[in-house]
């Protein structure tokens, strides 16, 4: 082969394959940052609800409509006894929902920060998840096992003059469970946003008292338990 034409080849490939690999590169960086914490770098705690990029949370061990039972858990309503099957991400926006497996007991809510899903069991049964929208920056969603104190199915914030339909107060401060656009993936100011269908058919089961327990990247598995008695202390950060 000429030389020249050896060096035209050259040329050619050093940069044709480092910009395929670069494209490559950034869409999988953006596709992962994305279903991260972008909303945090973007929008601080801006605005009663800041824009967020919309993305995918990452799956639970959770989905449905059949549920995975467990061989023989403990005689427990706050043990994992089965989980819903859920075989991929759940996008913002989409819920799942089955009582089959548990019609009447305890409800008992699970929030993992980290994964933005939440979890609904009933005598130890998940029945419901869903993707969730949480705080950022200055306004972040407190962690701890926090009991529903009020209920309100057409609240309407004081603070930011926005409706929260479905209500669910946590703390004494505002942040509450409730119906939000979360297909649109917004940000909230300390809440647990949540469908409107979805937050609609947990208000309807949970009553005053019902545990929240919200963690930053803990996940259940059957077995395990679901409270535990050092969790009963709610700490200000998320």
């Amino acid at each position: 082969m000429p030389f020249q034409s050896l060096v035209n080849l050259l040329r050619t490939r050093s940069i044709s394959a480092p910009l395929g690999f670069i494209a490559m590169s950034l869409a999988s960086l953006l596709a992962f940052h994305v279903g991260k914490d972008m909303a945090q770098v973007m929008f601080g705690g801006a605005g009663a609800e800041a824009r967020a990029a919309p993305a995918a949370p990452k799956p639970l061990l959770v989905a449905a409509p059949n549920a995975i039972l467990a061989p023989a858990p403990v005689d427990s309503p706050f043990v994992v006894k089965s989980i819903l099957k859920i075989n991929e991400p759940i996008k913002f926006g989409q819920f799942f929902w089955d009582e089959s497996a548990a019609s009447t007991g305890p409800i008992v809510v699970t929030v993992d920060l980290q994964a933005r899903t939440i979890s609904v069991f009933r005598d130890g049964h998940e029945i419901g998840a869903a993707a969730i929208l949480k705080g950022y920056g200055e306004k972040p969603t407190p962690t701890g096992v926090f009991p529903v104190t009020q209920k309100d199915a057409d609240h309407v914030s004081n603070i930011y003059d926005a409706a929260m339909p479905w209500m669910m107060r946590l703390t004494a401060d505002g942040v509450a469970i409730h119906g939000s656009k979360v297909e649109r993936g917004f940000a909230t100011n300390g809440c647990i946003g949540v469908p409107d269908e979805f937050a609609k058919r947990l208000f309807g089961i949970a009553t005053l008292g019902d545990k929240v327990i919200i963690t930053d990247g803990k996940r259940l598995d059957i077995g395990q338990s679901i409270l535990h008695p050092e969790d009963h202390t709610p700490n200000a950060g998320a």
